[in-house]
């Protein structure tokens, strides 16, 4: 009796063929082998397209610069504080018609201004009109508060655990 790994269509099977020299303790290796590297392959995969629990993988999480936010000051974002995980990232819409920035940091004076994440005022994160958008994945824990450095009264936290 034979056992051979034989794949059709992304399925993997043992197939059995009559005349053969390989006994069931080898065609047993070969099974748990082929187990192993299968389940290697879905742990890089990664978790998140594998209905693994929700908690194990990383989360987007959306903020919205609202409509009228240069004049909204605490409420110019929306939610304008947020929990998140680390690991997990931010995404922000402008949904408003005005140039907007993302900058971490307190306001325009604070020494580590934009030295955790700055969407900038030009380049392929600039949210210089409605619907760009500009993420961050946030890899440590803390209190991440951040303003519009056109619009300083613009202020939102991030709480990152």
């Amino acid at each position: 009796m034979e056992f051979n790994l034989c794949q059709a269509q992304s399925t993997y099977k043992i197939c059995l063929h009559k005349h053969s020299n390989m006994n069931i303790k080898r065609a047993l290796t070969i099974v748990t082998i082929v187990a192993g590297l299968v389940a290697l392959s879905v742990t890089v995969s990664g978790t998140r397209n594998l209905g693994m629990p929700h908690a194990l993988a990383a989360e987007v999480k959306a903020v919205s610069i609202v409509p009228g936010a240069s004049t909204l000051a605490d409420k110019a974002f929306s939610p304008d504080e947020i929990k998140i995980k680390s690991g997990d990232s931010v995404k922000w819409t402008n949904d408003d018609a005005m140039f907007h920035t993302v900058v971490s940091g307190s306001g325009i004076n604070d020494p580590a201004k934009g030295k955790e994440f700055d969407s900038g005022l030009s380049g392929p994160n600039a949210l210089t009109t409605k619907g760009k958008t500009f993420t961050h994945t946030f890899t440590k824990a803390g209190e991440f508060p951040y303003f519009c450095q056109l619009h300083p009264t613009m202020v939102g936290k991030v709480q990152v655990s």
